[in-house]
């Protein structure tokens, strides 16, 4: 097996479909860090710490002799300053894509490169404008099983794209990996891809 570009410190499916996208070879890191908001902790802020930590982790974990730069990635879903990170329930999720009807919110997606040497952090900000939903709709999309695992609770890349009025940004971005970041963090590490 060829060597990896890089180590992905991600579960998402999402993010793996991505990075294969643009040609990376990785190799998957499972990591558990606490996701929760400092106080006072902007969005910006948030999912840049996050995306950090989740690179830095997979660098303590690995040691030194580290073959390849660690990839951590975060992703957030804004409404008037509110975090939606992944819905905790059924109830939670419906609330999240209430909020969401009818109106644009903000989407950060940061992503970090780290090795034992050094780090570095980008985030992405998209706007995404949803038409108004039904209870019953919003009710169908939560049954679908989609959303139960999506910062927002909503996918842009499955049925919630039936949704989306407008988007400015990076679709990538929305969906948990922004590329046009991530290529830039790639060639600043001396990683091809």
């Amino acid at each position: 097996m060829p060597a990896p570009h890089l180590y992905l410190a991600s579960a998402s499916p999402r993010r793996r479909e991505l990075l294969r996208q643009i040609g990376v070879r990785y190799r998957l890191l499972r990591l558990a860090v606490d996701e929760t908001p400092l106080a006072e902790e902007s969005p910006h802020a948030y999912v840049a710490r996050l995306a950090l930590l989740k690179a830095r982790s997979g660098c303590a974990r690995l040691g030194r002799r580290l073959p390849a730069p660690v990839l951590g990635a975060d992703t957030a879903v804004v409404v008037e300053g509110a975090i939606f990170g992944k819905p905790r329930d059924r109830a939670d999720g419906l609330a999240m894509l209430a909020r969401l009807s009818g109106r644009e919110h903000q989407v950060l997606s940061a992503v970090a490169l780290a090795t034992p040497e050094r780090d570095a952090v980008r985030v992405q900000d998209s706007r995404v404008r949803f038409r108004a939903l039904t209870p019953a709709e919003c009710l169908a999309y939560w049954d679908s099983g989609e959303p139960q695992d999506k910062a927002g609770s909503y996918g842009i890349q499955g049925r919630a794209a039936a949704f989306i009025v407008e988007l400015q940004g990076s679709y990538s971005g929305v969906m948990g990996l922004p590329l046009f970041e991530t290529a830039e963090l790639l060639r600043e590490f001396g990683v091809h891809y």
